[in-house]
């Protein structure tokens, strides 16, 4: 018998942008392996098309037939491609239950006024602009729904940098607090539907992250955790598929996720090697 959490998910189509790595990548196989023979739908979305690919493989070969995956590229930060994403979906893709707005990066460590334009545009464009035409472009599909004013599950990837501003990280951090910010406005705007809008903000996390930050150099990313044990995306996945698959009159606003040996965003406990 599927478990209650299989059974919410049954027949649903689940959107997940940034999906080629990381916690994105975590999310589209927890999802499918929450719901393995549920009748399920993936759209996993990213620039990388070769690793949704091997996503969709990966999936297709854990769980067989039961979860319908379609890889479809998708640069969120360009305003144009997101415009096209739904009507350039399969028609069985369409009818979007659940929208995981995951994608998002940080570049650099630059304090004012050393901070490149260029990477100031690439994140505002991915993780506050990218994330807003998301919504917008799958709101019209949800609001259409049910007979309460619709309904669908928006589920936005935050961080504590949203909340805990720190050194270096200005501009990331004012990129997440903008998403927490037009999360709660949604939140209230979509009060008299049945539409639940959640957030979930992870501390450190193990994944591309600092590569993209350090610009691809691999051991200046790699002594960020040295000393510690930070959460995977596997942990974070696991969070968004409960929030998603809580019954429908419970909306889980948002979740705050550390690893046990962070207290805030700039106090950690680090081991000594």
């Amino acid at each position: 018998m599927a478990s209650a959490a299989a059974q919410r998910l049954e027949g649903k189509t689940i959107v997940v942008t940034g999906a080629s790595s990381g916690i994105g990548r975590s999310i589209a196989v927890e999802f499918a392996r929450t719901a393995p023979k549920n009748n399920l739908k993936l759209v996993v979305t990213a620039r990388r098309e070769e690793a949704l690919r091997e996503l969709a493989d990966q999936i297709r070969s854990e769980v067989g037939d039961g979860v319908k995956v379609l890889p479809f590229k998708l640069d969120v930060s360009n305003p144009e491609e997101v415009r096209r994403f739904v009507p350039s979906l399969p028609e069985e893709f369409r009818d979007i239950n659940i929208l995981v707005n995951n994608a998002g990066l940080v570049k650099g460590v630059a304090r004012a006024p050393e901070i490149a334009e260029e990477d100031i545009n690439i994140m505002f464009s991915t993780n506050v602009t990218g994330l807003i035409n998301m919504t917008q472009a799958v709101l019209p599909i949800f609001k259409a729904r049910g007979s309460e004013g619709g309904s669908g599950d928006i589920i936005n990837i935050g961080s504590i940098a949203g909340r805990e501003p720190y050194q270096g990280g200005s501009i990331y951090c004012a990129t997440k607090a903008a998403v927490r910010s037009f999360t709660d406005a949604l939140r209230k705007e979509l009060v008299d539907t049945r539409i639940r809008v959640i957030e979930i903000d992870p501390g450190q996390v193990e994944t591309e992250f600092s590569v993209v930050r350090f610009y691809g150099d691999k051991e200046k990313a790699k002594a960020v955790y040295a000393g510690v044990t930070p959460l995977t995306g596997d942990d974070i996945a696991e969070i968004v598929v409960f929030a998603a698959t809580r019954r429908e009159n419970v909306v889980l606003a948002e979740a705050l996720v550390f690893p046990n040996h962070q207290g805030s965003a700039t106090v950690m406990h680090r081991k000594q090697t």
